[in-house]
């Protein structure tokens, strides 16, 4: 059976959302419908211990246009959506969240931006309700997750938006095992506009213990300079050696004593070594790991309502 190419396939990865399925599928293809434009939405169910699956299979069963995905295992909030981004057949694809986090109301605007020419359309949440503290973690670990290179990532727009098929070719390509989206995308070089919007005032399913996950897979997934700091500390400390060395010298050519000078010297420099031979090691892992990804996204245990040769 021929798979039919949808204008747009909406991804929406869940974890025990027994509560936000159904209501999330219908607001969804509410906005959807209102477009005129052929689409699909694919649940990615990450094992949720609760109902989620079941009620996504009724949906499934309902309405053709709905599909499941389903991992043998909780794959974790970066894989997951990642792969079903990957499964998705749309020539434009977007992601939000189940818990109404993201508003469904904004897709029609992020389709209109695509029709327009932009290949990545990202919603920034200008503010949400959830307490001081979670806010300010939050921009802590949002920013780190940046990471120190060249293309950071856009600030305060974790997944929600929408990604022309080029763009999520480009990031096919990539082979990523674990693919930090946020910092990937633009990465690409894309044309990429954002939407801002109020984030809604709920509670979000997202731990505050979730946001070291997202900065840690910012930095080893798009930072190249993370594995390498340890060398440039290796020849941060020979330089602090040799100038240690040269003020023995001095002291030595003074009549001064010389021992403390020397001693400095040599603890700087095995330092200095440690940290260099770290930071080679370092950077063998990283061509070890660019040359090697084989690992998929995630093993799936279920597909429903996808074409058999999908």
């Amino acid at each position: 059976m021929k798979r039919a190419v949808p204008d747009i396939s909406v991804v929406i990865p869940c974890h025990n959302d027994e509560q936000h399925v159904l209501a999330v599928a219908e607001a969804v293809i509410d906005q959807m419908e209102s477009l005129g434009a052929s689409f699909d939405l694919i649940f990615i169910d990450n094992r949720s211990t609760d109902r989620t699956a079941a009620l996504i299979r009724a949906l499934c069963a309902a309405e053709p246009r709905i599909r499941l995905i389903a991992t043998t295992r909780n794959f974790g909030r970066i894989r997951s959506p990642a792969h079903a981004v990957l499964a998705a057949a749309g020539r434009a694809v977007i992601v939000m969240g189940a818990d109404f986090q993201d508003p469904p109301d904004l897709l029609p605007h992020f389709v209109r931006r695509w029709q327009a020419g932009a290949d990545i359309v990202l919603g920034v949440c200008e503010k949400k309700e959830g307490g001081r503290l979670r806010g300010v973690v939050g921009a802590i670990f949002h920013g780190l997750a940046a990471g120190p290179d060249v293309f950071p990532a856009i600030p305060k727009a974790p997944r929600f938006g929408l990604y022309s098929r080029r763009a999520v070719e480009a990031i096919r390509a990539l082979n990523d095992p674990e693919p930090f989206c946020r910092g990937l995308l633009v990465e690409t070089g894309f044309a990429l506009e954002t939407v801002n919007y109020r984030g809604w005032a709920g509670r979000a399913k997202c731990h505050l213990f979730a946001l070291p996950d997202w900065a840690v897979a910012g930095w080893t997934g798009s930072s190249k300079r993370l594995l390498r700091f340890p060398l440039y500390l290796g020849l941060a400390g020979a330089l602090v050696a040799l100038f240690m060395m040269l003020g023995g010298l001095g002291a030595f050519s003074t009549g001064r004593p010389v021992a403390g000078w020397l001693i400095g010297a040599a603890l700087q420099m095995q330092f200095a070594l440690i940290f260099g031979f770290l930071g080679l090691m370092g950077d063998h892992v990283r061509l070890i790991s660019e040359r090697t990804r084989r690992m998929p996204l995630v093993i799936e245990s279920e597909r429903v309502n996808f074409p058999e040769a999908c």
